[in-house]
């Protein structure tokens, strides 16, 4: 992992807990694995707990380490470093992207009340306006109730975005997932519907798909025409899912409002037209675990770790079939 990973994420309690579980040497942590002294080290690795920045278990690297028998991820997704190399050695990895998809789910939750009475956009408003507060009859409806928000992918964080969503709000919630369980979203007080359907009915759209080739651009200008004026869509996803300059025209009409975590590219090129639109929201990719949040994340790692020491299964075990979906 990057060095900045480690400090981050594994503070005094979470060292020890990780010195009480296995046997480790100086340097903990490395960014590189391609060096002499990193390369004996690998040699007697039975476990690798990674992180952000860190680099591709490719070929080279997993014959350099022959005893390696598992991976323990302290963040999301595994994309970046594991392939399906990793699992044919028959290496468990392990996530701990349900730790990083809980405050993903409550920033989504606060964006989609806020959207209800467009806080975000007022909030802009009133800094031209000022005392003339005329200018809120001018964002349409400002009521929570009975408004019917989409979300896109039933995902781990989808998933939770519906329960949040269910203690709080009373009006109809829709998912588009051509993959779902009609049962589970049921269960989640949701109505699973094919995207051509539940578009329209949308007065918040919330993204939480997997960026995969298929969902590239999934939501581009034919989509977007599809929603009503005055929608509100929110992505926490990936910036990729959203076709920027279909979105840009949309939103620079008037039509559509945006809470946009993530981008595509990510950071906007400085002359993009959605920093100075009003009715668009970004933030620097913060939705997911920041700060001490990490902590929940490295915690994770190292209950696989005990887990693993202990003889026991994984609890959160990275399989062929969920490596395909990973975001």
């Amino acid at each position: 992992m990057a060095r900045d990973s480690l400090h981050l994420q594994f503070g005094e309690p979470e060292l020890i807990r990780l010195r009480a579980a296995a046997t480790v040497a100086e340097p903990l942590a490395t960014d590189e694995l391609t060096s002499a002294d990193v390369r004996s080290r690998l040699a007697k690795v039975e476990v690798l707990i990674t992180s952000w920045g860190c680099p591709p278990l490719d070929a080279d690297v997993l014959n350099a380490a022959p005893r390696l028998r598992a991976v323990f991820h302290a963040a999301g997704s595994v994309r970046g470093h594991v392939d399906e190399r990793v699992l044919d050695r028959g290496i468990v990895v392990t996530t701990a992207a349900d730790a990083n998809a809980e405050p993903v789910a409550r920033y989504t939750l606060a964006a989609v009340l806020w959207s209800f009475k467009k806080v975000p956009f007022l909030a802009q408003d009133a800094r031209k306006y000022r005392e003339d507060v005329a200018y809120r009859d001018r964002r349409g409806e400002l009521s929570g109730h009975n408004r019917t928000v989409v979300i896109v992918g039933f995902s781990r964080i989808g998933r939770r975005v519906a329960a949040l969503l269910r203690t709080l709000h009373e009006g109809p919630i829709l998912v588009a997932d051509p993959f779902a369980d009609p049962a589970e979203v049921h269960a989640a007080g949701a109505e699973l519907l094919d995207m051509a359907e539940a578009l329209p009915r949308a007065d918040v759209l919330s993204l939480h798909a997997p960026l995969l080739p298929e969902t590239r651009h999934m939501i581009g200008a034919a989509e977007l025409a599809k929603l009503r004026p005055g929608t509100t869509l929110i992505n926490t996803a990936r910036g990729a899912l959203l076709d920027t300059t279909a979105l840009e025209h949309a939103c620079a009409s008037g039509r559509l409002d945006a809470i946009l975590d993530v981008t595509d590219p990510e950071p906007l090129p400085a002359g993009s037209p959605l920093y100075d639109l009003p009715n668009v929201l970004l933030t620097p990719h913060i939705a997911g675990s920041q700060g001490t949040e990490t902590h929940i994340m490295a915690r994770t790692a190292l209950t696989e770790l005990e887990r693993y020491a202990a003889g026991l299964p994984p609890l959160h075990p990275v399989t062929r079939q969920s490596l395909a979906v990973q975001a």
